[in-house]
């Protein structure tokens, strides 16, 4: 009932002072509007940049055969370090934070589908590369497994751009076609990914075979690159330590020599970027709160024209036995009430506009990134938040000065 009260006498007031209450509520709803809408933006740019990372490489170690840049043991700088099958085995059974080890031979390669003809960059990997680089097939095919590496099948896995030049709309799973004149299975289709980090161009255009397969073909000995992922992100830096550690010891270089064995760490390079955008979207959010601090201004004048318009009849409550508090919480009650009206229809057109957006096709350049806000709960809160310390600091001031009203004054005040 108390609260039935308040609201009657919050309707009374605002039919006083309709156009400011108007305006004020609007330029609520435009603050929270502005919030969210920022704030989805930067989070959606975050979300698609961060998976379009892990999409190259699922929190891996990407290490790379070097050149000494120190002298070690008596022996000169300039040397080659050039890592081989083997290390892979050794490094697995060798540090235990370490949950996959890959291996991967690369070589520019001619596909040929009848008088169709198209080159690329080709690897010939373990199947656990499948979930290192996220190469997931489409429907309908797979990827590399234990049997064609066992058997050193001649089956290839191509990316969707390769597949499109040699097939055209026809699926290839199943089909044949030449890789450097032999035969070769097509088993699997990667669709398209969002890609930012790649070597060699990205993984839509990669053909991938079996190791052993590439192996037995070309005779290769020295590896391309060898892929360790920790079981834990935290522990990139200690398995980084140790990879260099162990291969210093093998190879007989010094450990703190980075170029004997340069590494690409994923993880490092994931936690940079969150960085960078955490300031983006703490960024963003200044701005839009900053409109919703304009906005406060606005409730808080309400506020203070109501208490000077309601001054007689706060004296009579004061004069019966009203407290201080009661006074307080009716004023910062109203201030909340207008708040949250503004930010509830800010909240659901910001809704309705991310959706509308969301439906838009964007295709695959920038506007794939900066076309898509993301909503998510965390935005929603901190627009909340924001509302909710506006709607009390708003109302505190001009509830403490209708709060400390003398009685005998008010009751004179016409």
């Amino acid at each position: 009932m108390h609260i039935l009260m308040l609201l009657r006498e919050f309707l009374i007031d605002i039919k006083k002072q309709k156009l400011r209450a108007f305006l004020t509520t609007f330029a609520i709803l435009w603050g929270t509007f502005a919030v969210i809408l920022l704030m989805a933006f930067g989070k959606g740019l975050s979300f698609r940049m961060q998976e379009s990372l892990l999409n190259a490489g699922d929190r891996i170690i990407r290490i790379y055969s070097g050149q000494t840049t120190r002298k070690f043991e008596g022996l000169p700088v300039g040397r080659r370090i050039r890592l081989v099958e083997d290390d892979a085995k050794v490094l697995k059974e060798s540090i235990p934070l370490i949950s996959a080890v890959n291996v991967m031979y690369g070589k520019d390669v001619r596909l040929r589908n009848g008088d169709k003809i198209s080159s690329t960059y080709m690897e010939g990997v373990y199947p656990a590369f499948e979930f290192l680089r996220r190469m997931f097939p489409a429907a309908g095919g797979r990827f590399l497994n234990e049997k064609d590496l066992v058997e050193k099948k001649r089956v290839v896995f191509l990316g969707e751009e390769i597949a499109g030049e040699l097939f055209g709309k026809e699926n290839p799973v199943g089909k044949t076609l030449k890789l450097d004149g032999l035969p070769f299975t097509v088993i699997g289709v990667m669709p398209k990914k969002m890609q930012t980090a790649m070597n060699n161009g990205p993984d839509t255009r990669r053909a991938i075979i079996p190791f052993s397969t590439f192996e037995s073909i070309y005779g290769y000995r020295y590896l391309n690159e060898l892929i360790v992922k920790p079981g834990r992100p935290e522990d990139s830096k200690i398995v980084i330590s140790e990879v260099r550690r162990i291969m210093g010891r093998k190879y007989k270089f010094d450990p703190r020599d980075e170029r004997a064995l340069p590494m690409w760490d994923f993880i490092e390079q994931e936690k940079i970027t969150n960085k960078i955008f955490l300031g983006i979207n703490i960024f963003l959010a200044v701005i839009g709160a900053m409109t919703l601090i304009i906005a406060g201004v606005g409730v808080a004048n309400i506020m203070y024209v109501v208490a000077k318009e309601r001054t007689h009849e706060i004296g009579i409550k004061r004069a019966v036995g009203a407290q201080k508090r009661h006074i307080i919480f009716q004023f910062i009650f109203e201030s909340l009430l207008i708040a949250f009206t503004g930010g509830a229809f800010g909240i659901l057109i910001s809704i309705v506009v991310i959706k509308a957006i969301g439906m838009i096709p964007t295709g695959d350049g920038g506007a794939a990134f900066l076309a898509r806000p993301l909503l998510s709960t965390s935005v929603v809160v901190v627009a909340v938040t924001v509302l909710t310390s506006i709607g009390l600091l708003a109302g505190l001031f001009p509830a403490r000065k209708a709060a400390n009203v003398d009685p005998v004054e008010a009751l004179r005040y016409e």
